[in-house]
């Protein structure tokens, strides 16, 4: 993929993100708009309030500057009941309640938590008795008297603070109170960011098609180092001794076919950072598999009209499952090769290649339920290995003591179903929890092999190929590529034996 079509699908990606991201955003505000209907407010619980001093105010809040009454941007609500008395409330400029509280005792709220409800005051001292709030002429809006009071605020630019006091200035103020807000501009934003979320993932989109459809080539076999084409249909590497021993296995083969052939001379110690050295891999990768999503979501409504994958997005596709199945295979998922992956959607003579087999067609019904119903033991399963089946090793008590439960994480797959995307320990009430996927373990337990030994256990690639092979193939059939469903097996090696031609016939063809 050349490179002006990458900036393509990356400016295509941003603009879809950005429209995702305004649809959230417009979701958002869209639930805080139905909350506030019939004149409602978005409000705290109501709490008891209680302070020794002549007064509680809250801390200082500023309002930008050009906001102004009329404007409607935005109505703060207070409410509050003295049940022993008469109760005020009020609100006043930062600067008027100072005058107003100086040298009196006076308490301001600080941190409030409502489950369970707890409330910091920091305490202000003063040896004066303040004179009685109501009498004062400089709140922007109070109330005052029995029963429950209420004020309503449009909000205006300043630094404002909220009182509540005892309407006759006696200290020891105890009140129910609740404060809320609510906004008339709500509603409309909603709207504005519906319609820039819809221009955003639309235009996006088209500049990601165009980048899709703008010199595209049909993909094919790389031909190999004798000019033909490989035995494994990648022309990557003649077939290795243990695969022809496997070569002819039963079965039909799965149109989704990957391949990756063990490096005999890896690096003792690259492994070490060949995550890092794989950075520009994962940025481009990103808004690639943005991109991917996107070409996914449109074929599926192609397949629904016409049954049929359009070519130009189905060789995208899977140009970007190949792309991150090198990287995978290099960095981070196998560790099987010290080449550095190619910047390429196209097919190379790397070590490591996915390939599906173009359908001609593809059921309507099925693109319905594939993609979400059907998938789901396949996920279970590549979830277990890759994932989502973290085994988790807990550290308890002052002392240690060693035990194992579930968890989440990240296996490095093409299919990750995580849930601690960052792979990490996670600290737990117990202690320190440390979790790593099957996945991840057995590529770690690699790693320190071929730092020791130098050497790459070759069971053990062989059965960490397996996991890869049955992750990459659900995803390919979540992704509607196929109607196939995946096999409930562990293809291990190199390459499936079934996409292998049996030895007796290799040997004849040779």
């Amino acid at each position: 993929m050349k490179a002006g079509r990458i900036v393509l699908v990356i400016i295509g990606s941003l603009l879809v993100l950005a429209g995702l991201t305004a649809g959230v955003g417009a979701a958002a505000l869209g639930i805080l708009a139905a909350a506030q209907r019939d004149d409602g407010y978005l409000s705290v619980p109501e709490e008891t309030y209680s302070v020794g001093s002549y007064a509680l105010t809250s801390q200082s809040f500023e309002v930008s500057p050009g906001v102004r009454p009329e404007d409607n941007v935005a109505t703060v609500q207070v409410r509050g009941t003295d049940p022993d008395g008469e109760l005020f409330i009020g609100i006043a400029s930062e600067a008027d309640v100072d005058r107003y509280l100086a040298g009196v005792a006076h308490s301001e709220l600080g941190d409030v938590t409502f489950e369970p409800f707890s409330a910091e005051y920091e305490e202000i001292a003063g040896t004066a008795a303040p004179a009685q709030p109501g009498e004062q002429d400089f709140w922007a809006a109070s109330s005052a008297g029995a029963g429950t009071q209420e004020l309503a605020w449009p909000l205006q630019q300043g630094e404002w603070t909220v009182v509540v006091m005892n309407a006759d200035a006696t200290p020891g103020v105890r009140a129910d109170l609740q404060a809320g807000i609510r906004s008339d501009v709500l509603g409309p934003l909603t709207l504005w960011l519906v319609i820039g979320a819809v221009i955003l993932v639309l235009g996006g989109t088209a500049v990601i098609l165009a980048a899709i459809l703008t010199g595209r080539k049909h993909g094919g076999e790389y031909p190999g180092p004798s000019g033909g084409h490989g035995p494994y249909g990648y022309g990557a590497a003649p077939v290795p001794a243990s695969a022809q021993l496997a070569a002819g296995g039963t079965g039909a083969p799965y149109p989704a076919r990957l391949y990756g052939e063990l490096d005999p001379g890896l690096s003792r110690w690259l492994w070490l950072v060949k995550w890092f050295l794989a950075i520009p891999h994962y940025i481009l990768l990103a808004f690639l598999w943005i991109a991917f999503w996107v070409a996914t979501v449109i074929a599926g409504f192609a397949i629904l009209f016409t049954a049929r994958y359009p070519r130009a997005l189905f060789d995208f596709n899977v140009g970007v499952l190949r792309w991150s199945w090198r990287v995978a295979f290099y960095a981070s998922g196998v560790l099987g090769t010290d080449r550095y992956p190619p910047f390429s959607l196209e097919r190379t003579d790397y070590p490591a290649d996915f390939d599906v087999a173009y359908p001609e067609r593809l059921s309507r019904g099925l693109v319905l339920v594939k993609w979400w119903l059907l998938v789901i033991p396949q996920a279970l399963i590549v979830g277990a290995f890759t994932g989502s089946g973290y085994v988790i090793v807990r550290q308890n008590g002052p002392f240690g003591g060693w035990d194992r439960s579930m968890g989440g994480g990240d296996g490095g797959s093409a299919v990750n179903w995580a849930t601690d995307p960052a792979g990490e320990g996670l600290r737990s009430a117990g202690g320190w929890t440390v979790g790593i996927s099957l996945l991840s373990l057995l590529v770690l337990v690699a790693a320190v092999a071929l730092l020791f030994t130098g050497r790459y256990p070759r069971p053990l690639f062989d059965f960490v190929m397996g996991l890869q092979r049955w992750s990459y193939r659900v995803l390919a059939y979540a992704a509607l590529m196929r109607d196939e469903y995946p096999p409930f097996r562990l293809d291990q090696g190199p390459a499936d034996s079934r996409d292998l031609p049996a030895v007796g016939d290799a040997a004849r063809s040779g």
